[in-house]
């Protein structure tokens, strides 16, 4: 019996054998088994209570914090689309914003509409769902700063509305349930005037492009700083990577970057079984020589070849 057999009628829509390598910024990987697309929340729900238990899911937004592994995701994979991706003002001072909706798209409405707070939305690349479950930031702000209520949906197909204490967030942290798939969140901010608000926009993606790969096939930061923002002495991932010779080392396809060290790097031609062996490499470098042990930022999923 197939897999697609088994699933329930959906308002949303199924694709078989799905290709996911075009959907990633990394550009590597399998495909998907299924990949669902649903029509709206309720759709969504009525997918994970219907859902048969031993039928893997997997959430995948924007694919900028992804690494899929060479063998594809057994199971489905939900994407988040239309509905999903819509933004706006709810208030003088409040965005709604749909976990489909990318990072920088809500920065600019709320730009647009005069409120102040979500600039650096602009400098995180993926979407509203990932940022709320790592607690995305840059540059000194993190999303645990602006969010006042979030929605999910649970693997029963419940939905929970959730305040910025029940996500307990720490850096590039949620304590929300690993079954959790964000749907919505809604953001605080304040008012100002929209031409201030872009400048400022301009400025975090200026000092982005000046010091970050963000043209390149790459899906951000690789390792999480091994200390929070704020700690004296405070260690930087790019630092000792760096200092154990990671700056332009390559296998195969894949280097870390010669303009930031923390930024995997695909020429085109990599595998994700390069990418990832090559930050295991370096990880190991930096535990033998500073007895740190580096944390994957990027999300790696899927069967390996």
């Amino acid at each position: 019996m197939s897999l697609i057999s088994r699933l329930p009628e959906v308002r949303g829509k199924y694709i078989e054998n799905a290709p996911l390598k075009d959907v990633t910024w990394l550009r590597v990987g399998g495909p998907a088994d299924v990949m669902y697309l649903p029509a709206d929340e309720d759709d969504l729900a009525t997918f994970l209570a219907a859902a048969p238990a031993d039928v893997p899911v997997y959430v995948l937004g924007a694919g900028s914090n992804t690494l899929v592994r060479d063998g594809g995701i057994r199971g489905v994979v939900i994407r988040l689309a239309g509905p999903f991706a819509r933004s706006e003002a709810i208030s003088n001072t409040q965005i709604k914003a749909g976990a489909g909706a990318l990072d920088k798209m809500v920065a600019k409405t709320a730009q647009k509409s005069g409120i102040a707070g979500l600039e650096y939305l602009v400098g995180v690349p993926g979407m509203i769902g990932g940022a709320l479950r790592m607690n995305a930031g840059c540059y000194d702000q993190e999303t645990k700063d602006v969010v006042i209520e979030a929605r999910a949906v649970d693997r029963q197909g419940q939905i929970h509305t959730a305040s910025p204490r029940e996500l307990a967030y720490s850096y590039r942290h949620s304590g929300a349930p690993e079954d959790w798939i964000f749907t919505s969140a809604i953001f605080q901010g304040q008012r100002d005037d929209p031409a201030a608000i872009l400048e400022r926009m301009e400025a975090i993606t200026t000092r982005r492009e000046g010091t970050q790969p963000i043209r390149e096939k790459t899906s951000g930061s690789t390792f999480a700083n091994p200390d929070a923002p704020g700690t004296v002495n405070q260690r930087k991932s790019w630092q000792l990577i760096d200092s154990v010779g990671g700056r332009g080392l390559t296998r195969g396809g894949a280097s870390f970057s010669e303009q930031h060290c923390n930024f995997l790097i695909n020429d085109g031609t990599a595998t994700a079984a390069d990418l990832e062996g090559l930050g295991e490499e370096v990880r190991a470098r930096v535990k033998q020589q500073h007895g740190v042990e580096l944390r994957w930022e990027v999300k790696r999923v899927g069967e390996k070849d």
